[in-house]
């Protein structure tokens, strides 16, 4: 049974939640306190939270910030289900790393639905072990990125997005195409929220993120990318002679 953590100061938006989230087949964890909240977290390791941002003590993104950057938390899932719903919210959200955002009010049906995407998305296994391109090396049994030799923390859906691009190098893909795929056809998302993880993920990637091209008013595309007289293949770590 997959476990939800809740994370809200509204008793009755706990219960309603609660108890949607259960008779859908979830087990649910509820904490009215970030500080609790994060306690819940390091104990029990839930496999997605939702999270509001106005909370007691410190709010709800100093806790996605911990959250995404602690090791042992960073690849949970998160959905911000909040009353600031004003488009510069949800695009700070999504970019300190949340993977989906819902303004309140809210449908509890697309709550659940969306639940189940994520923790669907989280899940998809693999057809192979590991992707590698341009120094980029993506391993799905350890959960890892390397970039150069050098591990890259990334957020489940900055995992996925450079998966997919992985997967498709040399191929334009589009805006989308990317939404459908890594966020769930049912995502509401704009062209902004596949640009903000672009973005966030080239800035992790650093010194290998040159190969990720912006082609304009359709998408991105992951190129192999020629250094001095070769490239890198694109299956393994050889470098192939370009002449």
């Amino acid at each position: 049974m997959k476990r939800v953590l809740v994370i809200d100061d509204d008793q009755d938006i706990l219960d309603l939640v609660a108890y949607n989230l259960s008779r859908s087949g979830f087990r649910c964890l509820t904490a009215q306190k970030s500080s609790y909240g994060m306690e819940i977290l390091m104990t029990e390791n839930p496999d997605l939270v939702i999270l509001d941002i106005m909370l007691p003590g410190f709010n709800g993104l100093k806790l996605l910030e911990e959250l995404k950057n602690n090791d042992s938390t960073s690849r949970i899932p998160v959905i911000m289900l909040t009353a600031k719903g004003e488009e510069s919210d949800r695009i700070l959200g999504l970019e300190m790393g949340a993977d989906d955002y819902i303004p309140k009010p809210f449908s509890v049906r697309e709550l659940v639905l969306r639940v189940q995407r994520s923790l669907d998305r989280a899940e998809s296994s693999p057809q192979t072990p590991r992707l590698k391109c341009n120094g980029i090396s993506l391993d799905f049994d350890r959960y890892e990125v390397r970039a150069e030799g050098r591990a890259v923390l990334l957020t489940a859906t900055e995992f996925k997005l450079l998966a997919f691009l992985l997967r498709n190098k040399g191929h334009v893909v589009s805006r989308s195409r990317l939404l459908e795929k890594v966020w769930g056809y049912h995502f509401e998302g704009t062209s902004r929220t596949v640009d903000t993880h672009i973005q966030r993920l080239r800035d992790k990637l650093n010194s290998v993120s040159h190969g990720i091209k912006t082609v304009r008013g359709v998408g991105y595309k992951l190129e192999p990318v020629a250094i001095e007289n070769g490239w890198h293949d694109q299956s393994s770590k050889v470098m192939v002679s370009a002449g």
